[in-house]
């Protein structure tokens, strides 16, 4: 005769098996709530991050673009311009009205080249734009009163006569002005692709080697434009040049040999005695900077 569990017994078992599937399904419920809630909570830091790239007028695109439209022209003139004051200095000049007129003539197609393009979405880039524009006006302005007056003098003494005129000095304010904006603009890129990056700073009256040594190199880089600036040093070489030999110099362990305890003080020491040249960066990237964020911009290639 077949034995039957009591009726308790049977209404127990149901109840166990019942909280049993329930048990088992809010575990699988709760592993799915839970994985939702992980997948959603990543999908908003990536739409917070897109957001602020997008909203950001410094992307990426924007310093290449201002680069090859804006930086170029204007890196062209100064190159030609360069190669006439060095030329007049070893009294090489050729026909110095000729040259003065042709540089007058390049800084005003340069101008019109800079200004065909509108950078003022970034406003640091339009700052940087207007004043590169500026420069080459004044560029112009420069050559053409040298050119009038170059018949009466050597060319020799030509390049300081040059270096006097009100002009002259007010493309060379105008164009460190804008070198400081363009990179002041990557440096706030940069904040927007590293949190380690600040969108802001200024450098202190001193900054000692160690706080240097800790400041992302794009930041170091801005920096230099403002020291260029300060100085009023118009020359060949860029701001990551003049980074790169004061960190090849810090390395070298010189500071502490000569005393130098503060990166002005050897930023005075470089620019005097000449030790900067355009391309130190490329040579010094590899061993210096191997891993620091950078726009992808040809010279710093």
């Amino acid at each position: 005769m077949e034995k039957r569990l009591p009726r308790s017994a049977m209404i127990f078992s149901l109840g166990f098996v019942f909280m049993l599937v329930c048990a088992v399904g809010a575990f699988f419920y709760g592993v799915k709530l839970g994985t939702s809630k992980t997948e959603t909570k990543y999908e908003m830091k990536e739409l917070q991050a897109a957001a602020v790239q997008k909203s950001s007028p410094y992307q990426q695109q924007d310093l290449v673009s201002f680069y090859h439209t804006v930086f170029l022209s204007y890196r062209e003139f100064q190159s030609e311009w360069d190669d006439a004051m060095d030329d007049f200095a070893k009294g090489q000049g050729g026909s110095a009205s000729s040259t003065l007129k042709n540089l007058a003539e390049l800084a005003r197609s340069k101008r019109t080249a800079a200004s065909n393009f509108d950078m003022q979405k970034s406003p640091l880039l339009g700052d940087a734009q207007t004043n590169y524009i500026r420069s080459l006006e004044q560029f112009e302005q420069a050559a053409k009163a040298a050119a009038a007056s170059s018949k009466s003098g050597d060319a020799a003494k030509l390049q300081n006569s040059i270096k006097q005129l009100g002009s002259y000095q007010s493309a060379v304010k105008q164009a460190l002005a804008a070198q400081q904006a363009y990179y002041t603009a990557m440096m706030k890129w940069g904040a927007t692709v590293e949190p380690n990056i600040p969108a802001n700073y200024t450098m202190p009256k001193v900054i000692e080697i160690n706080k240097w040594s800790s400041l992302p190199l794009i930041v170091k880089n801005k920096l230099m434009a403002d020291q260029m600036a300060s100085r009023q040093q118009f020359t060949a070489y860029y701001p990551q040049d003049l980074t790169s030999r004061i960190d090849d110099f810090i390395a070298s362990g010189q500071p502490a040999k000569l005393n130098l305890k503060t990166v002005s003080a050897i930023a005075d020491l470089l620019i005097d005695t000449e030790a900067v040249r355009s391309g130190d960066f490329t040579e010094n990237r590899s061993k210096l900077y191997n891993k620091d964020l950078l726009p992808q911009l040809p010279f710093f290639s």
